[in-house]
């Protein structure tokens, strides 16, 4: 085969496999994550069923691929949300992030439901979804050690003695550069994070919280005050 017939077969399938995504998130935002099924992609792509599992063997590994892309997107979007406050403070390069992620939220739902909604009954993440799912985390990570590196640093937080252990195993695993209060008060303000966009998204903030962007930000700086940054 020449390079050129490779080059075609390979744009060829980049395109048919982003044909099949496309059409997977177009079932997810109709039937849900759990009604996926691949019989039901290939049928609305005019494709036999055996064509499609040449590209993706079983319902979990389009899942896995659908929740890799919304993961990367997320991550994309607050990365760049975050080099454009680059050269600011730690708390306003926080409550970027935190809005980037609020933002990105509202314009994919679906796709956002599928990462931090209800788990897809009989589907388990594998390694791979991993470095996807960290972007984020990794980002505030980033921001909180480097306000610990710089003067006045970190503000003092309080640790309960009951809790040391499982903050030193958290900052082991995390970030064995930060105190141990830093890593706990870090893993609550992510999920704190994530709950209050999921509030927002699913509907349980109507009628309780009107002017909800104000509202978020308020409360991602209190989450900055959290962690510590100065």
């Amino acid at each position: 085969m020449t390079s050129a017939a490779r080059g075609a077969r390979a744009r060829a399938r980049i395109e048919v496999t982003a044909a099949i995504k496309e059409e997977a998130r177009r079932q997810l935002a109709a039937e849900g994550a759990a009604r996926l099924s691949l019989r039901a992609v290939a049928r609305e792509l005019g494709m036999v069923s055996s064509a499609l599992y040449r590209y993706f063997p079983s319902r979990d590994d389009l899942l896995t691929a659908l929740i890799i892309d919304a993961y990367d997107s997320l991550g994309e979007a607050a990365e760049s949300a975050h080099a454009a406050v680059a050269q600011e403070g730690p708390r306003q390069r926080w409550v970027a992030v935190c809005a980037a992620v609020r933002r990105w939220a509202l314009a994919h739902p679906h796709e956002y439901a599928l990462i931090y909604g209800s788990p897809v009954p009989g589907y388990h993440a594998p390694e791979t979804t991993v470095p996807a799912a960290a972007r984020v985390g990794l980002l505030l990570i980033g921001i909180v050690r480097d306000a610990h590196r710089a003067r006045p640093g970190l503000a003092d937080l309080p640790l309960p003695a009951d809790l040391r252990p499982e903050a030193e195993r958290l900052v082991a695993d995390l970030a064995p550069d930060l105190p141990p209060a830093a890593g706990a008060a870090l893993v609550a303000a992510w999920a704190q994070l994530y709950g209050l966009v999921g509030f927002e998204l699913f509907g349980q903030f109507h009628r309780v919280v009107e002017d909800r962007e104000p509202f978020f930000r308020h409360a991602a700086t209190r989450l900055a005050d959290q962690v510590g940054l100065p």
